[in-house]
């Protein structure tokens, strides 16, 4: 171990206790949509107390409607900050992003929630609250290396650019800002709960929207009708094959511990007025994934030609065909090679702090390392402290040894990635 990784490591470990309690203030804070000014002010002025360059606006929707990569689930972020922070390197080393998210899902049922939702209780070493996997207590990690940077007294030849986001949970539109606004980088580590594995592909994804067309009847004498219902049961079980055959022709080594690599989901069905109607009209809404080496645009048209060819095979179909349309949130795939010098250098480093070789998959869902890498073109990787199956679940928690753990990382990979031009 050399002396400058011992200095971030005795740093790290003397104010682990502080980056709790810290995470603790975060998690109290219910930052769901719309409502992530209250997390934001104390990002903000934890980045003024590091002395960091710090920028907050509200993403303004008409300059991002610009964009081909926006999608909105709202029509104003006013009262929604965006967040960075930056620290000038020395001049004549390599730049950095450390990018979270500081949104949060809703907390669901409170009642399957042992505790309040936004406790940020401590018992046995974890903290539980809506957020502490995903993806607060990464961004915690992020921070103190940060912090043990600065503190230690290390100056960086390469700059340091923190992007505390919004709107991560619905398709990354603080993070497009963040790129739109010109905070680009070299490399990027978004934390977002991998176990502390290495995920160098991620997933992408949309929604859509199936309409399905029927004729309404009374129910006593329903074979004058025809069921939206029943008609959408083929849609169904047809996008159900879709999604095997895209999946057998995955082959990538890294989706070889994912049962289904890039499934489609059937979220809601919705159809019919009345329990003595026959249905005239159902609505099928769903998720679907991305490859990493796939197009969103691609895989909407195989959709759309998919449905197209179901309903050209019907009977009924056939001269009222289903519509297929596209809505809401999506993450855009994205890729960095297995040997780039920027994960080649977290594969040394992890070994370093963890002292075994670094676990390296392809990720289950999307993330804003998509938009880094197409808006941006930067390589972003994404690891982080907690567990993507609490993510999202009543109870949510994480551990917090971990959580310190991730941060060595993370101060190490400043340190030999942007280069040190000197410590005082």
């Amino acid at each position: 171990m050399t002396d400058l990784q011992k200095t971030l490591e005795a740093y790290i470990d003397e104010h682990a206790d502080d980056a709790i309690t810290y995470l603790q203030q975060l998690i109290q804070q219910p930052s769901v949509q719309t409502n992530e000014r209250g997390v934001q002010e104390i990002v903000i002025e934890k980045l003024n107390r590091l002395g960091l360059e710090v920028d907050v606006w509200d993403p303004v929707y008409e300059e991002l409607a610009k964009s081909p990569y926006f999608v909105a689930s709202r029509d104003t972020y006013v009262g929604s900050p965006n967040v960075v922070g930056v620290l000038k390197g020395q001049g004549g080393g390599k730049s950095i992003i450390y990018n979270g998210h500081i949104d949060v899902v809703p907390e669901g049922d409170r009642s399957k929630w042992i505790d309040d939702p936004f406790s940020g209780k401590i018992e046995n070493g974890k903290m539980y609250g809506r957020g502490t996997t995903d993806m607060k207590g990464g961004n915690v990690a992020l921070l103190l290396a940060i912090e043990a940077v600065i503190k230690s007294g290390i100056k960086l030849k390469g700059d340091i650019i923190f992007h505390s986001v919004i709107e991560e949970e619905s398709g990354g539109v603080g993070t497009l800002a963040t790129l739109l606004r010109g905070y680009t980088a070299d490399a990027a580590i978004i934390p977002e709960p991998t176990n502390m594995k290495l995920f160098i592909k991620q997933q992408g994804s949309m929604w859509f929207r199936v309409t399905v067309e029927g004729i309404s009847a009374h129910a006593g004498t329903r074979y004058e009708g025809v069921s939206a219902i029943e008609q959408a049961i083929k849609i169904h079980n047809g996008i159900l094959a879709l999604e095997k055959i895209r999946n057998d022709r995955v082959d990538d080594p890294l989706y070889s511990h994912i049962p289904i690599p890039i499934p489609i989901n059937i979220g809601t069905i919705k159809g019919g007025s009345w329990p003595s109607s026959v249905p005239d009209l159902v609505m099928i809404e769903g998720r679907m994934g991305v490859g990493p080496h796939e197009t969103i645009d691609a895989v909407k048209q195989e959709l759309v030609k998919h449905v197209a060819s179901l309903c050209q095979a019907d009977d009924w179909l056939k001269d009222h065909p289903a519509k297929v349309e596209f809505f809401g949130a999506q993450w855009v795939p994205n890729a960095v090679a297995t040997d780039h010098p920027f994960a080649e250098l977290m594969k040394k480093n992890f070994e370093t702090i963890y002292g075994r070789a670094l676990t390296i998959q392809a990720s289950p869902w999307g993330t804003d390392a998509g938009l880094l890498g197409n808006v941006g073109n930067i390589p972003a990787l994404v690891i982080g402290p907690g567990e993507t199956k609490v993510a999202h679940f009543p109870n949510e928690f994480i551990d917090l040894t971990e959580m310190i753990k991730a941060a060595k990382l993370f101060a190490l990979t400043l340190t030999s990635w942007c280069g040190v031009a000197s410590t005082d």
